[in-house]
Order: structure tokens, then sequence, then C-alpha cells
């Protein structure tokens, strides 16, 4: 049998561990020492071009396609909900409507629960059965947390989660419907975070959050991955992805950093983080002079899944831009708005306002002229608009009411 993991390595120190040795962290570096997964790329990738060269069976119409470069065994069980594998459209009317004919748009609110975090929730879920661990929980805005209690909900895994109370209903909704423990924290995201992070640590529970527990990213990961397949490795020259604790893009650029070590990409696309204005600790560092040091920040912006002052896998998300030679940017509030309307008018696709902050920021990038005009770009959507309908609702004008006559329709279009 082939090992597939060679090591898991320290993104602060460089320090190397078998897995048998750390559960999270770098003990030298602490909380912020997250680890990367590293594999033995040489004796997977045989196997792996081979399973490629085939179309997905049905039961492969998921992210297990990629088992082999995910830190699960064969044989752990794991959900039968379809995660991943979600549609990678060309949006005629979009790409018309913004001036640019090569764009792609990678819609993750078709997942299970509606969001992109069911990729690092099937991974963690999966790892915890592996571990035998009885209890799992997370720390979230929403999404994370709503992903963790639908998986635990698909395979009889108790979950206890951690959100602030200003979560939007919708979310809050799915957490209590699939069943999932739920503490309503009076505070925001970091202080929910912390919060989990003492219980997980007091009461032994398996901790979900990605920016703590090094196989979270290999989920996320898989939506590279579809990227590579659904664009038959003609790869997008851009990526756009909203980012709040830097997890997503870090676990894209991870899924690109494998493949370039498999042979099969020669190298990544640019990676673009795009965050609110109001939360914008990593934009904050690029500008200035490419740091690597985070400033702690009190965010406010309506995309409340990015709104994270204190971001936990700083190190992973600063990375995936600067080894991609991509940038960050940052979008106002009403840009995310505006973004919000345009995706579903011109493409059919619904977003929240995270998930379309990505749009938000080509369509910035587009304007100032900073988008070749010839350049692939792929637009990672990562929430569905259902998740946050107030927010929706408040950025369009109301249907007009009318009496349940031909008359009132005729006066409504004033013929």
């Amino acid at each position: 049998m082939i090992q597939k993991i060679q090591h898991l390595k320290c993104v602060l120190c460089g320090r190397r561990f078998g897995q048998d040795e750390v559960m999270y962290t770098c003990p030298d570096c602490g909380p912020f020492g997250l680890l990367n997964v590293i594999y033995n790329y040489s004796d997977i990738k045989k196997n792996f071009e081979k399973k490629l060269s085939k179309p997905p069976a049905v039961n492969e119409n998921n992210i297990w396609r990629y088992i082999d470069i995910l830190p699960v065994a064969e044989d752990s069980p794991r959900t039968n909900l379809r995660v991943g594998m979600t549609p990678y459209y060309k949006p005629e009317r979009l790409a018309k409507f913004l001036g640019h004919e090569k764009l792609f748009v990678k819609d993750d609110g078709q997942n299970p629960t509606a969001s992109f975090k069911d990729r690092a929730s099937a991974v963690g879920v999966a790892k915890a059965f592996e571990l035998k661990k009885e209890i799992i929980t997370c720390a979230s805005t929403g999404n994370a947390a709503s992903s963790l209690a639908g998986i635990c909900a698909s395979m009889g895994l108790k979950s206890y989660i951690f959100v602030p109370k200003t979560a939007p209903i919708a979310k809050i909704a799915q957490l209590l419907l699939f069943g999932a423990n739920v503490f309503m924290v009076d505070g925001n995201y970091d202080q929910a975070f912390d919060l989990c992070m003492q219980a997980s640590e007091e009461f032994g529970w398996y901790n979900r959050n990605t920016g703590y527990n090094p196989y979270l990213l290999e989920g996320k990961k898989t939506c590279a991955l579809e990227i590579y397949e659904q664009s038959k490795g003609d790869m997008p020259d851009y990526v756009f992805v909203s980012v709040g604790d830097g997890c997503i893009i870090g676990g894209i650029y991870k899924g690109f950093y494998d493949l370039m070590n498999l042979g099969l990409i020669e190298k990544a696309p640019k990676l673009i983080g795009v965050q609110a204005e109001g939360s914008n600790p990593f934009v904050r560092a690029f500008r200035d002079n490419r740091s690597r040091k985070l400033v702690d920040m009190t965010p406010q912006t309506v995309a409340d899944s990015i709104s994270v002052g204190i971001p936990r896998a700083s190190h992973q998300g600063l990375n995936a831009v600067y080894a991609t030679e991509g940038e960050f940017i940052d979008v106002t509030d009403a840009e995310i708005l505006e973004a919000l309307k345009t995706l579903p008018r011109y493409a059919g696709v619904f977003g929240e306002p995270a998930g379309v902050t990505s749009l938000a920021g080509f369509i910035k990038m587009k304007k100032e002229g900073r988008v070749p005009e010839n350049a692939s770009c792929a637009v990672v959507i990562t929430g569905n608009g259902l998740k946050d309908i107030s927010t929706a609702i408040s950025c369009v004008k109301q249907a007009p009411v009318i009496e349940p006559t031909l008359k009132a329709v005729k006066a409504a279009l004033k013929i």
C-alpha cells in the first residue's frame, strides 16, 4: 500500500512531523504555526493521472474522486452527500456585460449546505471518524458551522458550534435543523473562535477549525483540482477568491501546488484575494511593501462570512498570493452589493455577499484596466444567496402588490 502522506510541514519554521506526531499545529510556533500536508507525489502520480484520464463514475462525482491525494484512508467512513464537483460555467451574458470574453464562474453555492465550506467539513468529519473522535467542534460566521452540522447529520456525529449572535438567521436555521448544539456568542467571530479553541482543549473535542486543523485545507484544495479538470487543463490565468481568514485562498493554492508537484501543470494561476474594505488585513499587509505581518482590526462589512479581524491562516493566505504573483485588493460594501445584483441578473447564479466579493474584485480590476484583455479569469462564488436573504432583498426594488385583476396588471404596466 502506498503511504500517501510524507510529512506535515510548519508554514513558519519549516519543521517536519510525521502525521502521528502532532494533532494540530507546530508545538514550537503555537497556534499560528499551521501545518501543510506534504504527499509522496511520485508514488501517487501514476494512479492519479490514470484516474483523471477517465470521466468520473457516478460514485466519483464528488471530492472523493481525489482520494489518492486526500489525507483520508480509502476505507474511512465518509459522507454520502455530494460534496464538490460544482459547476464551472462560462456565463456568456455576464461576460458580454462586463466586456471580458474569457470569464468563468465556479459556483460553490451548489454544495449540499450551499457553501464552499462543505469541502473542508467533509474531510474533517471523515478524519474525525478515522481518529475515533465522538464529538467535533468549530467556530464560524455561519457557513463553516452549517457545513459541519450538515455533514455531521449525514453521518451521525455530534457537533458543538460557536457562532456570533449576529450571524444571518438563515445560517442559524440550518444549524438548528441539522441538529447541532449551538452556542450563539455575544461577541464577534474572533471571540467565538477563541472560545471554541478553549472548549475544544478543555473537553477534548476534535477541532474542525480550518485555521488550526491541517487536514481541513486539504478539503478546500479540491476546488483547484476541479478547475483543472473542468477547464480540461487549459487553466485560467487569474482566479479571483473572496478572503476572510485566508483559509480558502490558501486551500486553493494548495491544490495548484499539488498539481504542480504531480507534474500536471507547470505553474499556478495568479490568485487575486478580494477583501471587503471594512475587513482587509491582508490588503493592508500587501500594500505595506508586501509585508508578511498582518495587523489585527475590528471588522465591519455587509459580507459577514469574510468579516474577520484576526486572520488565522495569515501565512497560508499571503503565500498563496505571493507564490502565484497575484495580489490582494479590497472593495467597498457598495461594490459588493452591486455584484450581488449583477451575478444573478446576467448569469443566473445567486451568491451571498461574501460569495460575490470575488466578482466585485474582478469588476473593479477590469474597470481599472488591470486585467489583460485576453486573460482567462475564473471567479469562485463561495456561498449561495439564500444564506443571507435579508441583504439580498435590501438591495433590490420591491415588487408591487396588485389586485387579482387584468386591469391591475395593465395599470402596473402603464398600458
